[in-house]
């Protein structure tokens, strides 16, 4: 397991821009909403350490986890310079499951790819309940606030690429 004895909450704050200036939408799933307000929790907890202002912070609620395509692409309209996408699928007895994981991760791609405005993909996809519980405040910490420092570092990466045609090497 990726996550095993690996706590998601951390972070060096001397390594992460600050975030005081940009304007973060969160767009954040009822589904699951125990495991998403969990989420949620720990990305607002992130930007605030990291400096990001109240005012400064959207939050639009969707049904679901397939639905937080359409949110967060009507959320990239918002004169926001990232948006976070909370979700939670958890495994069930139908092929389910899999559908709403492709079409929410296909979607959050396909934003990306075509709007300037980055979208970052805070969607659990567990097996069961508890490895959801461990990963939004449990005993792996919280991928809320991985996605809020992801955030903060795609704002920092957008305000500085704009204009100059960098390129991203490998």
């Amino acid at each position: 397991m990726a996550t095993e004895n690996k706590n998601l909450s951390n972070y060096d704050k001397a390594t992460i821009p600050n975030a005081k200036d940009f304007r973060f939408g969160i767009v954040v799933s009822e589904w699951n909403d125990t495991i998403t307000e969990g989420l949620y929790d720990g990305a607002i907890e992130a930007l605030k350490d990291c400096g990001a202002l109240d005012k400064n912070i959207t939050r639009w609620n969707v049904p679901g986890s397939f639905e937080l395509v359409y949110g967060s692409k009507k959320m990239q309209g918002q004169n926001v310079d990232v948006v976070i996408a909370i979700g939670c699928v958890i495994q069930g007895e139908t092929k389910h499951f899999d559908f709403v994981c492709e079409g929410v991760t296909q979607g959050i791609k396909d934003l990306n790819i075509q709007n300037e405005t980055p979208v970052i993909f805070c969607v659990l996809t567990d097996n069961t309940m508890q490895q959801s519980i461990d990963r939004s405040g449990g005993k792996h910490g919280n991928k809320g606030t991985e996605a809020a420092i992801a955030a903060i570092k795609m704002a920092e990466l957008r305000k500085n690429s704009r204009g100059r045609g960098i390129s991203i090497g490998y």
